[in-house]
């Protein structure tokens, strides 16, 4: 009777130390987990960031003349889907800009906003 007592005993440490070890493991792969999502999410911002900006520099930068319609549309989008509302107004400053020398200034910003939201690794 005693042995089956101490068996049984013994059981339920092993079970009750198993279920202590799962658990901080579940807990350490959710922390992973949280961080590798974090990371995709800056890459994938980073991506769109970068995206819009080579397709500034090709429309913009590049451009022969006065800037059609659906170029304008295209820009808009792409910095609408950066999801960022101080570069989503330093763009709406840029576009609204009366005087060369103020697009300028406000391009300088737009830029700088750009390189600065991209998170180097």
């Amino acid at each position: 009777m005693n042995k089956i007592k101490i068996a049984l005993i013994a059981v339920i440490l092993i079970l009750l130390a198993s279920n202590v070890f799962f658990l901080s493991r579940y807990f350490m792969l959710q922390k992973e987990l949280q961080n590798a999502r974090a990371s995709i999410k800056a890459q994938q911002t980073d991506e769109k960031v970068l995206l819009f900006t080579k397709l500034f520099i090709k429309k913009v930068f590049k451009a022969q003349g006065e800037i059609d319609f659906e170029t304008r549309l295209s820009l808009e989008n792409s910095v609408r889907d950066l999801d960022d509302e101080k570069i989503l107004e330093q763009w709406n400053k840029f576009t609204a800009s009366k005087t060369e020398t103020e697009a300028q200034d406000n391009l300088k910003d737009l830029l700088e906003m750009l390189v600065n939201k991209i998170r180097v690794q």
